[in-house]
């Protein structure tokens, strides 16, 4: 927080310019503040690095959950003003629908803001500035970029890939094909690894919780399991194992709460803080879109929800036949409508643990839009600094962690790759054990497909996207639902295909 007042006036100008903005024809270069900045003051070369961080996951509130809604882990809740949110997961698309538009135009234009911070890194070199600090700085906006790009293309396939700072280069422009971009962010994280520091995000003292080598390794992985060269997937998470750097979290409950911020899981979360001040300044995501519309908090006034995301029956029904308690009891939040349903469809008692009473004390109601709420974006009332009342506030948004380069490992070799870091089982039992679950001698493909649903529901749509891959088309079509493989990508927003050449709905 220590650079908070110097790159302010940066980071306004740089988003501020898109924020305001309905189209993407705007120059970066006739934003820059040029004349404000003494680019022989290497010191300040860190201020458009900071930008970076700050546009990058300074994220809507709509974004993440337009991401991930499509899996069988989660659903929409109901009944509310956003029905096109509600038809998007089940597969029913609306090229005008505003959050499509927005997740297009607010991360490209978080794109075009890293692109113009790395020329500031190139200014302030050029004057000066220690050319290694300025590759490392010019790397970690590359892995972010990488990590924006990743995210386009997996929710509308092929997308462009701007190398330049002149957003109007899309007007007129191609886009690349889904291989082409994924090979692309793979390729960009191999940029980037020899510049980055070789440590934990949370051992960084300079920006703590900033990029490293081993998030670029993860996004590569990530990027490449999408390209299922499950050889590249398990060199890239091989190396992060053998670093030795990363553990579980002891508490799988609580890594999703304040106690599991910068843990020595995480590879990479979106910052936030109140400072400590309850109802004073503060850096926040809106985490009512997750929270339940009615509760009891423990903490008197603690303000609930909106109710429009919802673990599935599918997912929790999956979590009681395998025995899950940890899991379960961390990634859901019930209510005893919630529970007389779950009984209905499963046809016997839930059991006795299962309660709409959080094991932070926390009572979830009766509520019309949803019968549960996600855990993993619930933050007891109590873990609220004094005085604050808006729901989740102050939690970080965990982004990626250990536990997934683990079961990518896992996958990769069970999909016939070497690996360097032991075998799939000893890296899926890992986080089983965590989860109070027995282990596995032999994992197969399917098992290591299982554990991924059981770990990482609810998050960045990882369930949804690996049952692409694998072209697991029945399992998606639950619930009243149907997909086909031409739902695999949302269509592109109305309003970008009017401007941009290269797009069509067609």
């Amino acid at each position: 927080m220590k650079y908070l007042s110097k790159f302010f006036i940066l980071v306004c100008s740089i988003l501020l310019v898109f924020a305001c903005s309905t189209d993407l024809d705007i120059d970066p270069e006739n934003t820059t503040i040029q004349g404000n900045i003494d680019y022989s003051n290497s010191s300040d070369m860190i201020l458009p690095l900071i930008g970076a961080y700050a546009a990058t996951q300074s994220r809507g509130w709509e974004q993440f959950p337009l991401i991930s809604v499509r899996g069988d882990d989660v659903n929409s809740g109901g009944l509310g003003d956003q029905q096109p949110f509600a038809d998007t997961d089940r597969f029913q698309y609306d090229k005008d629908y505003w959050m499509y538009n927005s997740l297009w135009q607010t991360m490209y234009a978080d794109v075009f803001a890293n692109r113009n911070a790395i020329a500031e890194i190139a200014r302030f070199e050029t004057a000066g500035a220690p050319a290694s600090t300025a590759a490392q700085y010019t790397a970690e906006v590359r892995v972010l970029n990488g990590f924006l790009l990743f995210q386009l293309s997996r929710v509308w396939g092929d997308i462009f890939i701007p190398e330049v700072t002149d957003p109007t280069q899309l007007i007129s422009a191609e886009t690349n094909t889904k291989q082409e971009v994924m090979q692309y962010v793979s390729d960009e994280m191999d940029a980037a690894i020899p510049n980055l520091p070789n440590m934990r995000p949370n051992q960084r003292t300079d920006i703590p919780g900033g990029v490293t080598r081993h998030t670029a390794l993860a996004i590569k992985a990530l990027a490449n399991l999408e390209l299922e060269n499950y050889q590249a997937v398990a060199d890239a998470t091989g190396e992060i194992i053998n670093s030795g750097l990363f553990t579980l979290h002891s508490d799988f409950y609580q890594l999703f709460k304040i106690p599991g911020k910068l843990s020595d899981e995480n590879l990479m979360e979106f910052q936030y803080s109140d400072f400590g001040q309850g109802p004073g300044d503060h850096i926040s995501y809106l985490y009512a879109f997750f929270g339940p519309q009615g509760w009891t908090p423990q903490v008197s006034g603690a303000g609930a929800g909106w109710g429009f995301y919802e673990p599935s029956l599918k997912y929790i029904d999956f979590m009681l036949d395998r025995g899950e308690r940890t899991r379960l009891e961390t990634s859901v939040l019930f209510t005893n409508r919630g529970i007389s349903e779950l009984e209905t469809y499963r046809g016997e008692s839930a059991p006795s643990w299962v309660s709409n009473e959080t094991p932070s004390g926390d009572i979830i109601n009766d509520y019309a839009r949803a019968m549960f709420a996600s855990g993993k974006h619930y933050l007891p009332s109590d873990q609220l600094s004094p005085g604050s009342t808006a729901y989740g506030r102050n939690k970080n948004f965990i982004v990626m962690r250990y536990a997934e380069v683990l079961l990518m490992y896992a996958e990769a070799l069970t999909n016939g790759a070497s690996g360097s870091a032991g075998s799939a089982a000893d890296a899926l039992n890992q986080v089983r054990l965590r989860a109070g679950m027995p282990t596995l001698s032999n994992p197969s493909v399917q098992d290591v497909r299982n554990e991924k649903f059981a770990e990482l529901a609810m998050e960045w749509g990882t369930r949804y996207y690996d049952q692409l891959r694998y072209q697991d088309f029945g399992e998606l079509s639950y619930d009243g639902r149907t997909f086909t493989a031409d739902k695999t990508f949302l269509p592109y927003p109305q309003n970008q295909v009017d401007q941009l050449a290269g797009l069509s709905n067609d």
